[in-house]
Parts: C-alpha cells; structure tokens; sequence
C-alpha cells in the first residue's frame, strides 16, 4: 500500500518504532527507538523480513566488528513507503532488497574498483541502523528493485547469495572440476549449487548434522559425509583421489580452516570463506603450500554482485527446497540468536511487523 510522507509519519508516535539494538558484547534489547526525518537520495523502507546470519551471532558475542550503539541485520528486504527528493528508478510500493555495503568511493581501492576493500566501507546493520526494526532509513543507491513475482520469503537471501556469488568467482571452478565444501549450512549448500551451476562434475559436502545433511542430498550433492565419523578421512581420500581441484571452507572454524589445505590436490585452490573469530590463528606449514603450488584465497563480501544473485533466485537457479526457516517477531531476537548459533535451524528471520 502506497502512502504520503504525511500519512506515514502519522504512524509513529512521534517518530518512534521497535527495533533492536545492539549496545555492546553481550547486549542488545528491543527498544522503542527514534526515527529521523527522511533525506535527499533516501527511502524509508517497511522492513518485512531480516535475516540472522554469523555474523550477527559474532558480533553480539564481541568476536566481530561494528560500531555500536546500532540496529542490527544486513540481510533485509522491503517495501518502500516513501522516497526523498532525488530519487530515481524507486517508487512507493516497490519491493527491495538492500545491499548493505557503502563504499566511499574516492579511497585507493575504491578507485582501483576494489569497493569491497574500501578503507572507509560502512555497512547497514553494522555501522549504520540496519533492518531488525519495523522501519529503517536507506540510501536509495543500495536498494534493488525485485521482480513483481519474485516469492517474498526469497527476498532477504539476496544478501547472502550476493556473497556467495563473490566466492564463487573467487574460487575460479573450472568445468569438470572436483569440489567439497566443508559446512552445509545456508552459505555452504549456496556455494555447492552455484558450483554446480560454474561447472564442477563432482562435489562432496562436509557437515557434522543429520538434517543438514539431508538436504544437501536434496540439492544434488555426490557424497554427503559427517566429519567426524569413523572412516571420514578414508572416504574423503576416495572420493577426491589426488585431491580436490578446489576446497571451499564455510564453517569458519580453525580445525575446518586446517583440514582444508589437505583434502586440496598440488595445484589446487583452497577457499577461506566463512567468518572466524577476529585474532584466532592456526599453525601453516609453507613447505607444503610451496610443494603442492596452492592458491589460498579468501572471499569478502559482495562486491557488485547484488543484482546477479537476484537473477540466480528469480531464475530460481538458487533454491533453497527443505530448508528449515524458522521465522520471530522482534521480541524473539534472543532464541533466534541462539537458534542460529546451535544450527538448530538452517535459517532465523525476523519479521518486524509480525
């Protein structure tokens, strides 16, 4: 429904909404939070659905970085209810996904086309009020247009497979490569389509839950195994013979970020993709990334790759077919952290309005 700036801000009680903040490591509440007046080149967007991603869980536990106090979440989606002046090609009523990444524009990266390594880069949910709130003010340069019959629920993965898609062209799959992604988490069983969809023949998935595992297998998976089971490493070795032409890490833990160089073959390229703790590091023997001539890479964030990943949902040459979304009002927050962190389901969303 479309409406006026007037009739909108009649709304609030004096420019007042729901949303929730994050003070510092280990708390963040729902409060009843100011909202400033609309700006030049802004839209005020309805928030419908936020994502909850690691990074969320991260930050909260004081392992990532932000710039509290903020409203939190960066993987959101919308309707606009209102633009300021100089706004073009978005009006009231449009659905949008928000890109949440701002670079600067005139650093040394910035102006090499490295955005994504901006030395100013700023992000919605991080640094700036994000979308775990009813309402959320963005700059009309980071929210994308989705297609009138693109599903709602699809419209806050946009976020994560626009990361996705960014690993993957850091990976570099070649046609009949063999692959294995250790994580089946969202992100994980993200890449493995879209390294099918690059080209690979073969691909195994690591993942330690049962239901997880089930759903790689859905997607179309060649072997699914549980890391720690007896024989894991042997079935491993036979699966990827000398080794895998590309290893993609997802689950950001040290021992994952270990065992991948090994399962990589010589020549092979091993992918650092999901987040660990900032500071933790593990023991690297140069010996063997000289002997076996491997490319390590690592993948951040989404770098001009918002409007592909829509395209990939829309076509849906992404799906997400059994997956496990479990959906919270705001007041939810706290289980849906905790949910998200203990894996009990593959994804939490928060609706505002719910």
């Amino acid at each position: 429904m479309e409406q006026t700036g007037c009739s909108l801000w009649k709304s609030f009680t004096e420019g007042i909404m729901r949303a929730v903040r994050f003070e510092r490591a280990h708390y963040l509440n729902v409060v009843d939070a100011p909202l400033r007046r609309l700006r030049e080149g802004e839209v005020l967007l309805k928030v419908e659905d936020c994502g909850i991603c690691g990074t969320d869980v991260h930050i909260v536990e004081g392992l990532s970085r932000s710039t509290p106090p903020v409203v939190l979440g960066h993987e959101y989606a919308g309707v606009v209810e209102e633009c300021g002046a100089a706004v073009h090609g978005i009006a009231p009523g449009d659905r949008v996904a928000i890109d949440p990444n701002i670079c600067c524009g005139t650093c040394y990266y910035c102006r090499r086309g490295l955005v994504h390594l901006c030395a100013n880069l700023r992000a919605l949910g991080v640094d700036i009020d994000g979308g775990m709130a009813e309402y959320c003010l963005v700059p009309a340069a980071q929210a994308y247009r989705l297609p009138k019959d693109m599903p709602r629920e699809l419209a806050s993965f946009v976020e994560p497979v626009s990361c996705a898609v960014h690993g993957i062209d850091r990976a570099n799959i070649h046609a009949g490569d063999t692959v294995v992604i250790i994580g089946g988490g969202t992100i994980g069983l993200v890449m493995m389509q879209l390294a099918r969809n690059a080209g690979s023949a073969r691909i195994l998935v690591l993942e330690p839950l049962e239901h997880k595992r089930a759903i790689a297998r859905t997607l179309g998976a060649d072997m699914v195994l549980d890391p720690g089971m007896t024989g894991a490493e042997e079935a491993v070795r036979d699966f990827v013979g000398l080794g895998a032409d590309v290893v993609i890490d997802c689950a950001g833990k040290l021992e994952t970020a270990r065992s991948a160089s090994q399962y990589a073959r010589r020549g092979g390229t091993v992918e650092l993709f999901g987040v660990t703790p900032i500071g933790q590091t593990i023991p690297v023997e140069p010996n063997q990334i000289y002997f076996k001539e491997l490319t390590i890479v690592g993948s951040y964030v989404n770098p001009n790759t918002f409007d592909r990943a829509i395209t990939l949902l829309a076509s849906r040459r992404v799906r997400f077919d059994g997956f496990s979304i479990t959906r919270f009002p705001l007041d939810g927050i706290h289980e849906a952290l905790q949910a998200q962190a203990e894996g009990r389901t593959m994804k939490c969303i928060i609706q505002p309005h719910s």
